[in-house]
């Protein structure tokens, strides 16, 4: 299979995988509860009630508002937020590229760190460097990233007075919640590469590439590294997702970023259908695309998963 009809293959599920997602999206927020009450006091008469139903559309069948869901899911249509009172997509492109740059900065520190030194402590197993490297990939995967970023907080920020401690617009402002952010995939991802470039390492291959005296900086950076690829890719594409999904909400709230992850917490917390319905939508869209580019990559590192 070549690269078009591979990427087009997976485009296609990615399409069904979407279509599906929306459906499941429509049918949880109905069942999570009714908007009408919600909306609406306690002692709101019953005439209010069907009045209110009949202005959402939620007097008609279900199949009538899947279908009305679908088709303004197409044109990114949500409606209003009942907190806010704007519509739910102005909502999200106000909150969502600050937590994009965030989160995407945050994995980008942690391949940087985390890729060299899982190899470092593969080329050298067993030894002092190797246990203190994984000791702190633990530490990074181990404690909360809340505690983690008031600990930085206090260090660069209230004692060395390097950073602020809070705020959004500069890199300064930036800076310590996305490495907070970073030392969780790090921590992942150092494991994964370690343990996967020992496998390599210890492969047949590698034996035959060394006896032919080929260079370790090439078998390394070359032929090993890109086998571990698709691992690594799987590794950090899980970890992003989750970032964006929500997971950097307690992260946002420390340092006082005005990102998804605080909006997420504030619709619930407001009990805002439209917007959350909104938000949970906008995010497996996003994770179902994301997912799309790894599979992409997956067949530029490795040929073999096209066929």
């Amino acid at each position: 299979m070549g690269m078009g009809k591979y990427i087009l293959q997976r485009l296609g599920f990615t399409v069904l995988v979407i279509l599906g997602v929306s459906i499941m999206v429509f049918l949880i927020t109905h069942v999570v509860g009714d908007p009408v009450s919600i909306m609406l006091p306690l002692q709101a008469p019953q005439e209010q009630r069907i009045a209110m139903a009949h202005q959402l559309g939620l007097d008609k069948p279900i199949l009538v508002q899947l279908g009305i869901f679908l088709k303004d899911a197409v044109r990114l249509n949500f409606g209003n937020s009942w907190w806010l009172r704007i519509p739910c997509m102005q909502v999200i492109t106000q909150f969502l590229p600050a937590t994009f740059v965030l989160v995407t900065l945050a994995c980008l520190l942690a391949a940087l760190v985390a890729v060299p030194l899982g190899i470092l402590a593969a080329y050298k197993p067993n030894s002092v460097l190797d246990r203190v490297l994984t000791s702190a990939s633990l530490i990074g995967i181990s404690f909360p990233m809340f505690w983690m970023g008031l600990m930085l907080m206090l260090l660069f920020a209230v004692v060395l007075g390097w950073l602020p401690t809070s705020g959004y617009g500069t890199w300064k402002h930036i800076l310590l919640p996305a490495v907070t952010l970073a030392l969780g995939p790090a921590g992942h991802l150092m494991q994964i590469v370690r343990f996967e470039m020992l496998q390599q390492l210890n492969s047949n291959y590698v034996t035959t590439a060394r006896a032919k005296g080929v260079k370790e900086a090439v078998i390394l950076f070359r032929h090993a590294l890109k086998n571990i690829m698709t691992s690594s890719l799987t590794m950090l594409g899980s970890d992003y997702g989750k970032l964006i999904g929500g997971l950097c909400a307690t992260v946002e709230a420390v340092f006082g970023w005005p990102g998804f992850g605080n909006l997420i917490t504030d619709t619930i917390h407001n009990l805002d259908f439209p917007l959350l319905q909104t938000e949970v939508f906008v995010v497996a869209i996003f994770i179902c695309l994301l997912n799309l580019l790894i599979d992409i990559l997956y067949a530029f590192f490795d040929p073999r998963i096209r066929y």
